[in-house]
């Protein structure tokens, strides 16, 4: 089923992202001064939202697809899985975002270090959920 395979695909470059902004991009911003680390944290945001939105999105929208043609339940596990990224995203992620965005890096201190680990924190969940709906899309694809 190609839907399916082009939603694992979707879900596997989304959690490896994921995965890479936690792993070697977060720390090692946290290296910087606070108002480097802002500085470099701000773009990177911008430009990861377009692609991790996009992904989600595609990804779900596979997934779902695959479910309907198949009935097998793991394509719409995988694909709730990666819809449960813009409930996390708005209700948790994005209001430590908007602080952020909101701070001149000029004005940024000890506050703004605190939140970029509370994000880096927060940002760890969509990994998971990334990875989650991988395997439930495996499982499907397997089954």
């Amino acid at each position: 089923m190609i839907l399916g395979q082009m939603a694992f695909l979707a879900a596997a470059l989304f959690a490896g992202a994921a995965f890479y902004v936690g792993a070697v991009e977060q720390p090692a911003r946290l290296f910087l001064d606070d108002r480097a680390l802002l500085s470099q944290w701000k773009p990177s945001y911008k430009r990861a939202t377009v692609m991790q939105a996009s992904l989600v999105v595609l990804s779900f929208a596979l997934g779902f697809t695959a479910w309907i043609q198949t009935d097998r339940p793991g394509w719409i596990v995988g694909a709730l899985l990666m819809l449960a990224n813009l409930p996390v995203t708005f209700r948790l992620i994005l209001p430590v975002n908007k602080r952020l965005m909101a701070t001149d890096p000029t004005d940024a201190g000890p506050e703004t270090r605190a939140l970029i680990l509370r994000w880096g924190s927060l940002h760890a969940i969509r990994t998971a959920l990334g990875l989650a709906a991988s395997i439930a899309y495996t499982t499907a694809a397997l089954t």
